[in-house]
């Protein structure tokens, strides 16, 4: 019994972590969408046009959407990690090396592949934790 009050718990603190990063992914697809000229200096700044913001915007949504249904959540979760890397080079590439961009990109990356882990079984056993060498 004390098993599988286990693996509960270990699956609740993976939904939590996936909730963080869907929460942060939706807000952040939210103000592209529904105010982009708040984003208009970022993107410029970033060198990318400030007509693509919505069009980030709806990607970040998407990527969002796939990473919170179980059936595609392995999916949402390389596309997360793809396009926050994006975000970690578009800042390394600006000379922002360890900018809180990249920093919160990094953690949103490593919380939805955490989150992931935690709360499927299949990918603990794709990617087993090893607690000794050898």
């Amino acid at each position: 019994m004390a098993e599988n009050a286990k693996s509960r718990a270990v699956s609740r603190v993976g939904w939590i972590l996936t909730s963080i990063v869907v929460l942060a992914l939706a807000a952040d697809a939210a103000v592209s969408l529904f105010s982009p000229a708040t984003l208009t200096a970022e993107m410029e700044a970033t060198g990318f046009p400030a007509a693509q913001t919505s069009l980030l915007g709806l990607i970040t949504l998407v990527c969002a959407i796939l990473y919170a249904i179980p059936r595609t959540a392995v999916l949402g979760a390389i596309l997360t990690t793809g396009f926050l890397g994006g975000a970690i080079c578009t800042h390394f590439r600006l000379g922002e090396i360890g900018s809180p961009p990249q920093l919160i990109s990094l953690l949103l990356g490593v919380m939805a592949w955490g989150g992931l882990y935690l709360r499927d079984e299949r990918i603990r056993r794709l990617l087993p934790m090893r607690t000794a060498i050898g």
